[in-house]
């Protein structure tokens, strides 16, 4: 049957003072977030609820999303984690017969804000030329003032702490505990595939909260470290980089992905900034420099580290770069061992190309031992 039911007003505003002018989708209400863009075509599930997207407000740049509609299975954390969603059409008829919902459904029960129904070309090409920018959706508020008041409270993604937030509070286990390998999970924002990957090759894992200090994960002895993807500015996480650092100092297997990545790379020295718009996306084209081969590969991230700085660095090799825009896709410490990428190798979603990274941990350990 065809959704005859009266839409309510939303509202889009961006901290520019851009406004455009919609249809309400998911809970009504007002939300606010750094606005972004996702240029996937499909995945949209694990996209909403990657943790990375804490505290961001997401555009799709596909025309049509949720029709395949909602699966319990394809989800990357416990719920929605972006703070919004804006969509040119949100589909509420679906196709699949695994899936148990539509997407405006779910984003009712999730009680998540949206907006549809609006000119995501336009809007997207905006924020390309402007930069990430904040923003505010409400279908509650129609006062101008008072949406640019509201929007006006919103802090800058820059310098916000949000891992602490967003990560497990208790510790817990993930894989057959009789597997060969240990290794310890610092979670910033960690995705269920990260873990089902290292699960899958036979790896036990213990999942820390972010804070968690090196001597308490110490303790469990673990073959190996690794430091998760996750949202918010890696030089306002002076907790993790001294974690990570003592870590290099034992001399112990670490790797790191995504917001790991960056970690690791102020615990080197090199300092990170905020990109104008990030790589979100899962067809960024990526060279491996040291096999001299290119791999297709899923992104989320508004921060990189500096190029120079690391090419300065004696210590550290670059071992991966961005075919689009050159930025540093990864790194490896020469007199440790430890290497990290900025893209997301469980890719999920996303293609297959860089899961070989999981391998290469494995063997690292496996070797060390």
């Amino acid at each position: 049957m065809m959704d005859t039911s009266p839409k309510i007003p939303a509202y889009l505003l961006l901290e520019d003072g851009t406004l455009y002018i919609g249809k309400a989708s998911g809970k009504i209400g007002t939300t606010t977030g750094e606005l972004c863009f996702n240029t996937g075509m499909t995945g949209y599930q694990e996209v909403f609820t990657d943790p990375s997207y804490y505290r961001q407000i997401l555009i799709m740049t596909n025309n049509h999303i949720g029709n395949y509609g909602i699966s319990a299975t394809e989800v990357e954390s416990d719920g929605i984690k972006i703070a919004g969603l804006v969509t040119k059409k949100m589909n509420q008829k679906y196709s699949r017969k695994m899936a148990v919902s539509n997407i405006e459904t779910y984003f009712e029960d999730n009680g998540v804000v949206g907006i549809t129904d609006v000119d995501t070309r336009a809007i997207v090409r905006h924020i390309r030329d402007k930069g990430a920018m904040n923003a505010i959706i409400s279908s509650e508020i129609s006062e101008l003032d008072a949406l640019k008041k509201k929007l006006s409270e919103v802090p800058s993604m820059k310098g916000l702490e949000l891992s602490s937030e967003i990560s497990v509070k208790e510790a817990y286990f993930v894989g057959d505990e009789k597997s060969p390998i240990k290794v310890a999970v610092l979670d910033l924002g960690v995705k269920k595939n990260i873990l089902r990957c290292f699960a899958e090759r036979d790896v036990y894992l213990k999942v820390f909260p972010a804070k968690t200090t090196f001597a308490e994960m110490n303790a469990w002895q673990p073959n190996g470290y690794f430091i998760s993807n996750g949202p918010g500015d890696p030089s306002a996480m002076p907790y993790a980089v001294s974690t990570v650092k003592e870590v290099l100092a034992s001399n112990i297997p670490l790797f790191g992905i995504c917001l790991g990545h960056q970690i690791l790379a102020e615990a080197n020295g090199i300092s990170t900034y905020k990109m104008h718009n990030g790589h979100r996306g899962l067809n960024h084209p990526v060279k491996n420099v040291i096999k001299g081969s290119s791999e297709i590969t899923s992104q989320n991230h508004g921060f990189a580290v500096h190029a120079e700085e690391v090419r300065k660095n004696s210590n550290l090799e670059v071992t991966h770069v961005n075919l689009n825009d050159e930025t540093i896709e990864g790194i490896r410490v020469k007199d440790k061992l430890a290497f990290s990428v900025q893209y997301h190798p469980e890719s999920s979603p996303g293609p297959h190309d860089s899961r070989y990274l999981f391998d290469d941990f494995i063997t690292m350990i496996k070797a060390s031992l």
